[in-house]
């Protein structure tokens, strides 16, 4: 294995009595898909949280390229080059989708018009335009706010701004649950184009088909614990739930 960017040594995070976290390692390699399975309540999502600077853990350590760092918040996260694509999306219903790719990074426009806090519009729509394209997205009109678009296409607009932003981490919390198939098939195309970028691209998913396709690296979670780490072209499906479900202990 090569130089994990992401490391996590011994994360605990507890909801009350609910312990999510107990004590979970995790590593993601620059330059390769790497798919995070478990059951419900495995600790998956709590685990992509902390690591992305939105929950703070309880115990553990997490580094960044050798380096231990504390991430207090998204932003420390997204400094780092870390992207995520959350279950929720969280994206801005009131907004289109230029905007909501660039909420928060937005272009301003050249000379004295960027300096009176004008923006550069074109330039913001026609990377969105490209990013979406590049999903092979159904998203046509730029300017009608997300939240009056299908579950479908709300995801290629929050897969696009990660992908668009990611430098060094990219998580993908179930990117292609509200998608179709030829939808589908660009998002896992567009994996693999941003592991070929030298990017540590982080997959979790339910469907092993995807998973056993383009993961380089599978590591499972039960209990809140990884269990279990394999390559991607030396398991199966049948390996790979013994493990979830704890049959392959």
């Amino acid at each position: 294995m090569g130089t994990a960017v992401l490391r996590a040594d011994g994360l605990a995070r507890s909801f009350g009595q609910v312990t999510a976290l107990d004590g979970a390692d995790f590593e993601a390699v620059a330059g390769e898909v790497t798919a995070l399975i478990g059951d419900n309540g495995a600790g998956k999502s709590t685990l992509v949280e902390v690591l992305t600077g939105n929950l703070a853990p309880d115990a553990g350590v997490i580094a960044f390229e050798g380096r231990p760092v504390v991430l207090d918040s998204p932003g420390d996260a997204r400094r780092l080059g870390i992207e995520v694509v959350h279950q929720d999306l969280a994206l801005a219903p009131h907004l289109g989708p230029a905007q909501n790719m660039f909420l928060g990074r937005e272009v301003p426009a050249r000379g004295l018009l960027g300096r009176l806090g004008f923006l550069d519009d074109r330039a913001m729509r026609e990377q969105a335009r490209a990013g979406l394209a590049d999903l092979g997205g159904t998203v046509t009109d730029l300017n009608a706010p997300v939240g009056s678009m299908s579950g479908g296409q709300r995801q290629q607009v929050a897969i696009a701004r990660a992908i668009a932003w990611a430098s060094r981490v990219l998580f993908l919390d179930e990117p292609t649950a509200a998608l179709g198939v030829v939808q589908t098939r660009h998002v896992l195309d567009s994996i693999r184009r941003c592991r070929d970028r030298g990017i540590a691209v982080v997959l979790i998913s339910h469907s092993m088909p995807e998973v056993l396709e383009i993961a380089d690296r599978i590591q499972v979670l039960r209990l809140g614990r990884r269990v279990a780490t394999y390559r991607g072209g030396e398991t199966d499906v049948e390996q790979l739930v013994g493990a979830m479900t704890g049959a392959i202990g």
